[in-house]
């Protein structure tokens, strides 16, 4: 690894307060999958991010069941908006993740370094790759200082359900609920985007695209409801 890169790296651990033993698994974690689809032999982070999200996924979930006596219904919407792409894309961004990635040129050249989904992805393949070097504890510990400052937000602001609001509307309206149509679903399995419009009588809103179907069912709705207000 260069001299420059592995000072970068250290920087960046300092930022965020944590410490590798292995800098090259913090450096895979940097690794677009457009870096690997123009260079056969160079590795992408595609398998930390599949790691890192199902390790966000229980600290995130196990601070909320330790810490709030609501129903599961509260506290999955609360983990729901909090390890979204549009909660993790802004604290890569005050991470400086953006100057760290690797990406392929044509990703480059397309913005990619400011694109959410890219930048959510390697909150997670970073997660991942913390979790392999140095165990749960400290991850949990990484995890936990940008995650519960965004659960309080969460909180405080109240969970934007935009499918429940525009139910709530149309039926007040109509009588009828709001039809989801899933218009594609592109990506391998672990790393799926999903395509989603809102149908309203005879009028489509959308469409919108997400990494779970049901966070792009919650931005189809958002659509609809900027339109109809």
């Amino acid at each position: 690894m260069e001299k420059a890169r592995k000072e970068a790296l250290n920087t960046f651990c300092k930022k965020v307060k944590i410490r590798f033993k292995n800098l090259e698994l913090l450096d895979l974690a940097f690794h677009h999958r457009s870096i690997t689809n123009e260079m056969k032999h160079i590795q992408n982070n595609e398998r930390l991010e599949f790691l890192g999200d199902s390790v966000l996924g229980i600290v995130t979930a196990a601070y909320l069941y330790n810490t709030f006596p609501n129903p599961e219904g509260d506290l999955a919407k609360i983990k729901s908006a909090v390890v979204s792409e549009k909660a993790l894309a802004p604290i890569a961004l005050s991470f400086g993740i953006d100057k760290l990635l690797v990406l392929g040129k044509g990703e480059e050249s397309s913005g990619g370094r400011t694109k959410p989904a890219i930048l959510a992805d390697c909150m997670e393949a970073i997660i991942g790759a913390y979790y392999l070097d140095s165990g749960y504890k400290c991850a949990e510990k990484y995890v936990l200082e940008f995650i519960i400052p965004e659960i309080n937000k969460t909180i405080t602001n109240g969970v934007k359900d935009y499918k429940t609001k525009l139910q709530e509307l149309y039926q007040k309206k109509t009588k009828n609920i709001p039809k989801y149509e899933l218009v594609e679903k592109t990506g391998p399995a672990h790393d799926q985007t999903f395509t989603v419009n809102v149908i309203l009588d005879d009028k489509k809103f959308g469409p919108a695209s997400a990494k779970s179907k049901k966070e792009a069912e919650q931005l189809a709705a958002k659509m609809a409801l900027e339109s109809i207000q």
